[in-house]
C-alpha cells in the first residue's frame, strides 16, 4: 500500500470526491485519477496541483513523492519543464502498446499511458530549444527545433481506413491528460494556442509547410469516433486546451 497516495486520498475525499469506493488505498487507479483530473478544473490555473490537496504543514518530500507517484491528469513535475524557449507544442500516438518503452520515451518529452499517467521521456525539453541539442528527442521530422513532443500511448497495430484502432487504442482518460498537458505546457512556455502552435503530427504538413511520411496521428479518435480529420481531431485538441488555460 502506497501510504503518500492514501494520504491524498484521504485529503480528496475529505474535499467530497467519492474515492475509492471502498476507502483509501493507496492504489493510484482509475477512480482516484479520476478525482485528480476533476479536482484539476477547480484548482487555480492549473497551478501546483498536489500542494493544495494536502492540508497546511504538509512536508515538501510528501508533495514531491505525492506528485511522483501520481503523474497523472496533466500534473507535469516542475523539474519536467526547464527553463527554455519553445515555440510550440506537437501532440503524437506512440502506433505502440499502452505502456510507454524505453524507445517511446527516447523519441518524446512527455507521455501519457492509458489510464492517464505521465512517463517523463529521456531528453530534457530544453534540448529542443532552438536550434537543437545533442541528445534531443526526435519526435517529428524536421520540426524538432523549438518543439515539444508529447505522445500517447496507444495504436499499435492501428488502420486508417478503414478505420481499425487496433489492440491499444486511445482512451478518454489520455486525451482529457493531454489536454491538461498542452495547457501547463502553453502556460509554461508562453506559448499561444494556435494551430501552428498547439498541433498534432498529422496537421504539421499542412500548417507549417514541413513535408511528413504519411503521419496520421490524430485523424481519429478511438473514443469519438464521431471525429474525422486532421483538422477536426486539432480543433477538438485545441479548445479544450484552451479551455483549461
Amino acid at each position: 500500500m502506497n501510504t503518500t497516495v492514501q494520504a491524498l486520498q484521504r485529503r480528496l475525499i475529505a474535499l467530497g470526491y467519492p474515492l475509492p469506493k471502498h476507502g483509501p488505498d493507496g492504489d493510484p487507479g482509475g477512480e482516484t485519477i479520476a478525482a485528480v483530473n476533476a479536482a484539476l478544473d477547480e484548482i487555480e490555473k492549473l497551478r501546483a496541483l498536489s500542494e493544495p490537496l494536502f492540508p497546511s504543514g504538509t512536508s515538501a518530500s510528501t508533495v514531491t513523492a505525492a506528485r511522483a507517484n501520481l503523474g497523472v491528469g496533466g500534473v507535469v513535475p516542475s523539474d519536467w519543464v526547464p527553463n527554455a524557449n519553445m515555440e510550440r507544442v506537437i501532440c503524437h500516438w506512440t502506433a505502440g502498446a499502452h505502456k510507454a518503452s524505453d524507445f517511446d520515451r527516447s523519441h518524446y518529452h512527455i507521455l501519457i499511458e492509458d489510464d492517464g499517467k505521465l512517463i517523463r521521456g529521456i531528453a530534457s525539453i530544453d534540448l529542443n530549444e532552438a536550434p537543437a541539442k545533442k541528445g534531443y528527442a526526435a519526435h517529428t521530422l524536421s520540426a524538432n527545433s523549438g518543439s515539444i513532443g508529447v505522445s500517447l500511448c496507444c495504436m499499435g497495430g492501428a488502420n486508417e481506413a478503414p478505420f481499425d484502432p487496433g489492440k491499444y487504442p486511445m482512451t478518454r482518460e489520455q486525451w482529457e491528460a493531454l489536454t491538461s498537458v498542452v495547457a501547463v505546457l502553453c502556460r509554461r512556455y508562453s506559448i499561444p494556442v494556435t494551430d501552428k502552435t498547439v498541433l498534432s503530427h498529422a496537421e504539421v504538413q499542412n500548417n507549417l509547410g514541413i513535408q511528413q511520411r504519411g503521419k496520421w496521428d490524430f485523424t481519429r479518435l478511438a473514443f469519438d469516433p464521431s471525429v474525422k480529420g486532421a483538422k477536426a481531431c486539432g480543433d477538438k485538441l485545441r479548445a479544450e486546451a484552451k479551455s483549461k488555460l
